[in-house]
């Protein structure tokens, strides 16, 4: 059989494909697949290897109700793992491999993530290993409601196509970085998938690995990250561009109890600035539960500092 000349099996990419391609193999190698089941049930999904004694990265709802975990890597070599602690509340789990010198991406920033900017997704869509699929940061901030019924807030949503078992799989982004964990599919749709931003996960994952879980208390309301106006960060003489805006505010909850309501812009939790979504879920560990702490927030150009007092969330 003929083949084509040397010289054009090594042309070079055009920039497009090359920055798929560079993200695939920065983090292809340390993206496994994850078998878990219980005996009577078992569920398929992905997950990403982000150290190299075997912590990974998946979705809570991948391995919801099991009891034995295996995830298989690139290069063929399978594992059983354990359960180091799963956060239904952001969909997001972390396992632990008995193994060393393992391959491992690494974490980039959500926060700094731009409208229109080149993602890719990697993971096991229907069994199919090592998938990659490309596309752009359709919108952020997005909310999500999970499994647990519990808004899960700073939602990346993209365009790259996932399908079944893409779930806890990485979103990448050109510089071969892991920006997003894949949680969900808009069925009805398409082109309309969501991951969860890798600040949250990073955030979460830290607990799920020194506690085993994560405690946190509640306001009681759904918020996104919003951009301030110049005039009003100039006004306010703040440094910070953003802060979070409340969408939502739950029927006899904390931020109901205190005043809150829909288009109240938060500015400042317990003399910390909530520049974002992730902010605010920082601030909002378990001690805060059941103390009053001052807000600051903006409502139709005014200045307020309610105070409110968190629960915690169950």
């Amino acid at each position: 059989m003929l083949s084509p000349p040397a010289a054009e099996q090594s042309l070079p990419l055009d920039p497009y494909s090359d920055c798929v391609a560079h993200a695939f193999e920065q983090v292809g190698p340390a993206v496994v697949s994850i078998a878990a089941g219980n005996g009577r049930r078992h569920g398929q999904g992905s997950g990403v290897l982000f150290t190299p004694d075997g912590y990974l990265l998946t979705n809570s709802h991948v391995i919801e109700g099991a009891t034995h975990y295996r995830a298989t890597l690139p290069d063929g070599r399978a594992f059983e793992a354990a359960l180091a602690g799963a956060d239904p509340a952001t969909d997001l789990a972390v396992l632990r491999l008995a193994a060393n010198g393992l391959p491992h991406a690494e974490f980039g920033r959500s926060s700094t993530l731009r409208v229109g900017q080149l993602v890719v997704a990697i993971g096991n869509p229907l069994g199919y290993q090592a998938t990659v699929t490309a596309g752009i940061v359709s919108a952020l901030g997005r909310s999500l409601r999970g499994k647990s019924g519990r808004l899960i807030d700073s939602v990346i949503q993209t365009d790259a196509a996932l399908n079944p078992g893409n779930s806890g799989g990485p979103l990448v982004d050109a510089t071969g970085r892991v920006i997003g964990i894949n949680t969900a599919v808009a069925g009805w749709a398409q082109g309309i998938c969501f991951a969860i931003g890798i600040d949250t996960a990073v955030h979460v994952a830290t607990l799920l690995m020194r506690d085993g879980r994560v405690r946190r208390s509640r306001l009681g309301i759904a918020a996104q990250t919003v951009t301030l106006a110049r005039p009003a960060q100039r006004r306010l003489e703040r440094a910070f561009s953003t802060a979070a805006m409340v969408l939502d505010v739950q029927s006899g909850g904390p931020a109901a109890a205190a005043g809150l309501g829909k288009g109240d812009t938060l500015l400042a939790f317990a003399g910390e600035p909530v520049t974002d979504v992730d902010d605010l879920h920082r601030l909002l560990i378990a001690d805060r539960a059941g103390r009053d702490v001052e807000l600051q927030i903006l409502r139709a150009g005014e200045l307020l500092s309610p105070a409110v007092r968190p629960e915690l969330d169950t």
